[in-house]
């Protein structure tokens, strides 16, 4: 009898465990994006202007609460289809490590993007979108990959670059109306969170079968 004990390691690549956790996290993913639409469809049609009221205004109190609202609010359904697909891509791959380190690392990000651009935007701007959140898994798969020494989540982030990696330049200050703090503090924030919520290797004495076949009569 041949027993693979990875065969049921859900962050190990290409076992069986390891898809289904990636549909799984796919599937949630899917089912974020129709929620965000949900909020801009009731917002517009009844003209709530939340926007204005549960946005970010950087350097004024009474805007400080859009640090946690602003991520699940947009500019109108364009902005929000243009950050869909980036953030069902980046959110599965995040998310499919585990529910509880997703979680955590997404209130990680928002706090250090929201505050981020609290503390350096400008105060006569409102800023609003699920972009920082997008950067900041974009730097959770980069910084995984080298703390934790996993090809899968580097080989992730060479694919999402590839496909994103001109958004990049969003870090950096243009004269459009973007938000690049909130991009560059939300990359940031993945960084800490990825270091903070760091996969460790378990040590035990003796050798390391984790990625061998064990046969047994």
């Amino acid at each position: 009898m041949t027993l693979h004990p990875s065969s049921g390691d859900p962050f190990r690549f290409g076992t069986e465990a390891f898809y289904a956790a990636l549909g799984r996290a796919f599937v949630a993913m899917c089912a974020v994006v129709p929620f965000l639409f949900f909020i801009e469809a009731i917002d517009q049609g009844l003209d709530f202007g939340l926007d204005a009221t549960a946005g970010i205004i950087p350097q004024r109190i009474d805007g400080l609460d859009g640090v946690f609202f602003s991520p699940f609010l947009h500019h109108g359904f364009d902005h929000l289809y243009s950050n869909s697909i980036p953030l069902i891509l980046l959110g599965t791959f995040v998310l499919a490590a585990g529910a509880r380190r997703f979680l955590w690392s997404t209130l990680i990000i928002i706090l250090v993007s929201g505050l981020g651009v609290w503390f350096t935007g400008s105060p006569n701007s409102v800023v609003v979108g699920a972009s920082g959140v997008i950067f900041g898994y974009l730097g959770i798969l980069l910084t995984r990959g080298i703390v934790e020494r996993s090809w899968w989540n580097f080989a992730v982030f060479l694919l999402v670059g590839l496909l994103y990696g001109w958004q990049l330049v969003g870090i950096l200050p243009t004269d459009e109306r973007i938000s690049w703090q909130g991009h560059l503090f939300g990359l940031l924030g993945g960084v800490v969170a990825a270091i903070l919520f760091r996969r460790r290797r378990p040590t035990v004495d003796g050798p390391d079968y984790s990625g061998s076949t064990l046969s047994l009569p």
